[in-house]
């Protein structure tokens, strides 16, 4: 079993952005702290934004603490508001989006965990103009385990 050190993250330091799809997030708690483990980041989505349809093998356990998101998985749609916990399974197709006329926020758990900031540096590199550059897509699928599936949910 592994053991998680003591770590105390005042949430300091400037967040990695993605204006291409509306996202401010921080990593809080680093997989590289705890033998890829746990990654927690804690994100920030502008009215109207959310995350296109995608999979991975992690799983992600959002803790919705603001504001409103209409979710799919796997086909399914749902709301989730402050306080509500949605856990989305490793492999399972899913997307989100901020419904409410401000920013929203959640807290997200990744299950094994993941270098955050490397990712999410990336994939503002492979959103970079709004949608997707199948050049560097194709490299960044493959190096992380990522599918890019379609666009972000729509409420309609």
């Amino acid at each position: 079993m592994t053991e998680f050190d003591f770590l105390h993250d005042t949430a300091g330091g400037e967040p990695i952005r993605i204006p291409e799809i509306g996202l401010d997030l921080r990593v809080r708690l680093s997989g590289r702290r705890n033998d890829g483990q746990l990654t927690v980041i804690e994100t920030v989505h502008a009215a109207g934004s959310g995350l296109p349809l995608h999979r991975h093998p992690e799983t992600e356990i959002h803790c919705i603490t603001g504001g409103s998101f209409l979710f799919e998985v796997d086909g399914k749609r749902f709301d989730a508001s402050m306080g509500d916990l949605v856990c989305i399974p490793g492999g399972a197709e899913h997307r989100f989006l901020n419904v409410t006329d401000g920013p929203a926020s959640q807290l997200v758990l990744i299950m094994p965990g993941l270098d955050a900031a490397g990712f999410f540096t990336e994939f503002a590199g492979v959103m970079r103009g709004g949608t997707a550059d199948p050049a560097v897509l194709s490299t960044f699928e493959e190096y992380w385990g990522f599918e890019l599936l379609g666009p972000a949910i729509r409420p309609d």
